[in-house]
């Protein structure tokens, strides 16, 4: 499936708020994960399929619960009616190709963004559809399959750590932003050492390989800026909500948010800026070395022209030509021709020529 745009053939004439999943199908069966916490206590548990159109929600705890798998379009209908969530809302949740963003519903707040991650071995960046339902004491995660970078934030509501358990659903919803923003920095931290090693490579020589490793960064990096850049507002129009579920407290922390993914941004832009330097330093000693090659190819023709012009006018014009009837001249002849062209095919492929 291609990653830059997915094509919505399913969604095509549908009527709008439609729920019809769109992407690829990367679990057998749906998981639901439950966290429930205040400041005293904590559950954490499992909810079976069957059970999940009857979650018991407790208003004096957040309430946290996570869909792994959003291929099953009858699971996400009940949930929409569940916690009364708007049909354009559970289209967007269920479609996979949908840009980074945030609304506002009537009761809720919608928040849809990718978690990354990075395949060392095919210097790929991999991209997963997570979204969020904001709730005044719950929040509802979506992800396409198990796995996450959420890991820590978990640890922190399980130990009790920060101010994590002595706040709203709002906050968890930020942590969980920030978990997402701090894992793009990780990820370009370790892209930026490979595309900055690339330097020393295009300084040193000019190959193929070379120039397929530019161009396979800069489609990353590409990639890594279609997803990147609209969490910017996505953050903006989280900061600017006057919705009464995030609280005051929460609005300072979503500004250093947003000064989080502007630095991202900023290095995504300063690394295709490197790439397209190495890009140009590569052609420019590409053209350096044919130039050389010219350079000698011309001396040789320099040469070389004035001798057969010679043998080419008096060459033939002669009544005895020495070894003229000596039986093994043409095969000589050839011989020499062959060794000669022989030889200054070792010269050029030693000097990598061609």
């Amino acid at each position: 499936m291609a990653r830059f745009f997915k094509k919505r053939i399913e969604n095509r004439g549908q009527a709008p708020g439609s729920i019809i999943f769109i992407g690829q199908k990367k679990m057998d069966k749906p998981l639901i994960r439950m966290i429930q916490y205040n400041s005293s206590t904590l559950n954490e548990f499992e909810i079976d399929q069957k059970e999940a159109i009857h979650i018991n929600l407790h208003n004096d705890k957040v309430n946290w619960i996570n869909f792994d798998g959003l291929h099953d379009v009858d699971l996400m209908n009940k949930i929409g009616q569940e916690f009364n969530l708007h049909s354009l809302l559970l289209e967007d949740v269920v479609s996979t190709a949908q840009r980074p963003k945030l609304e506002e519903f009537d009761e809720n707040l919608l928040i849809t963004l990718k978690m990354l991650q990075y395949d060392k071995d095919k210097n790929k960046i991999l991209a997963e559809q997570f979204s969020m339902v904001l709730g005044n004491d719950y929040l509802l995660t979506f992800q396409e399959i198990k796995g996450d970078v959420f890991e820590a934030v978990r640890d922190r509501i399980r130990k009790s750590k920060g101010r994590i358990r002595n706040v709203g659903a709002d906050y968890l919803a930020y942590a969980l932003l920030d978990t997402i923003v701090d894992n793009y920095i990780f990820l370009l931290e370790e892209i930026g050492e490979k595309i900055e090693n690339i330097e020393g490579k295009v300084l040193e020589k000019t190959d193929d390989h070379i120039l397929e490793e530019i161009y396979a960064f800069k489609r990353e990096i590409n990639f890594l800026a279609k997803v990147i850049r609209p969490v910017f507002d996505l953050v903006v129009r989280f900061e600017k909500t006057e919705m009464d579920i995030v609280k005051d407290s929460t609005f300072h922390f979503l500004s250093d948010l947003n000064g989080l993914v502007t630095h991202t941004i900023e290095t995504i832009e300063t690394y295709r800026n490197l790439l397209d330097d190495y890009l140009n330093i590569y052609h420019t000693t590409m053209s350096s070395k044919m130039n050389e090659i010219m350079k000698v190819l011309t001396i040789f023709a320099a040469i070389f022209i004035p001798l057969t012009f010679v043998a080419g006018v008096y060459g033939t014009n002669f009544d005895y030509i020495p070894e003229l009837k000596f039986k093994y001249s043409y095969f000589i002849m050839w011989g020499f021709m062959i060794v000669a062209a022989g030889v200054m095919v070792f010269i050029f492929k030693k000097r990598k020529w061609f």
